[in-house]
C-alpha cells in the first residue's frame, strides 16, 4: 500500500499539469489566432484547477497507475482534462489556423518534458538521483511524452486527427472528419489490443532524442 501511494504522489503533479496546461495552450493559441471563446470562459490560465476534470484528471489516472502497480507492468497512462471550448469558425483562417491550435496542445507536452528535463539535471549535479523530486521529474518527462505523442496519433478528435484534417484537401478532409464520432473508441479498442503502443512508438522516439539534447 505504501508503494502505491508513493507511486500516486510521485506522477499527480506532472499528470495535473500535463493533462491541464496541455488544454490551456490550445486556447492561448486560438485567441492569437482570432477565437477569444477559451479567454472569455476564464480557460487561458495556468491555473490547473480551471482545466480538471474530476474523472479524467484525477480518477482515470490513479485508477490506471493502481492497476498497472497491482499488474507489475507499466501500462499507458490515459487521461483528460476539461476540453476547451473553441470556435474555429471564428478563426482568421479556421481550416489552416485549426493546426496551430491542435498543434499547441503536443508542443506544450513536449516544452514541459523539457523543463522537466532540466530539472532532472539540476538533481543529478546535486547528487539527488534517489529522491522523491528525482522519481517526479522523471515520472513528468514520461508522461508528458507520453500524452504528446497519444495526442499526435491522426485519429479525430485527438490533436493529431485535426492537425490531418487541416492538411487534406477540403473534400477529403471533411469524409475524414466523419469518423470523428468514434474516434475515441478506435483509441480505446488499440489501447486494450496493444496497438496503440506500437502506433506511438516512432512518436516517442522522436520526443525521446529531443529532450536528451538537454540532458
Amino acid at each position: 500500500m505504501n508503494d502505491i501511494i508513493q507511486t500516486i504522489a510521485v506522477y499527480a503533479i506532472p499528470v495535473i499539469f500535463a493533462i491541464t496546461l496541455h488544454e490551456a495552450a490550445h486556447g492561448y493559441v486560438a485567441r492569437m489566432l482570432g477565437d477569444p471563446t477559451a479567454y472569455q470562459a476564464g480557460r487561458v490560465s495556468l491555473n490547473p484547477a480551471r482545466h480538471i476534470d474530476p474523472v479524467g484528471t484525477l480518477l482515470v489516472p490513479v485508477v490506471i497507475l493502481l492497476m498497472s502497480k497491482l499488474m507489475g507492468s507499466s501500462g499507458m497512462l490515459f487521461g483528460w482534462a476539461k476540453p476547451v471550448p473553441v470556435d474555429f469558425g471564428r478563426l482568421r483562417r479556421p481550416k489552416k489556423d485549426m493546426l496551430w491550435v491542435a498543434l499547441a496542445g503536443p508542443a506544450a507536452n513536449l516544452l514541459m518534458s523539457i523543463l522537466w528535463v532540466f530539472s532532472l539535471r539540476l538533481f543529478l549535479e546535486s547528487g539527488m538521483q534517489e529522491s522523491f523530486w528525482f522519481e517526479m521529474a522523471m515520472a513528468g518527462v514520461q508522461v508528458n511524452l507520453v500524452l504528446m505523442a497519444l495526442n499526435l496519433l491522426p485519429i479525430p478528435p485527438l490533436d493529431g486527427g485535426r492537425i490531418l484534417f487541416s492538411l487534406l484537401p477540403n473534400r477529403l478532409a471533411w469524409q475524414y472528419a466523419k469518423i470523428e464520432p468514434y474516434g475515441m473508441v478506435i483509441v480505446i479498442v488499440l489501447l486494450v489490443t496493444n496497438v496503440l503502443w506500437v502506433l506511438m512508438s516512432p512518436i516517442l522516439a522522436l520526443g525521446t532524442t529531443i529532450v536528451q539534447w538537454f540532458l
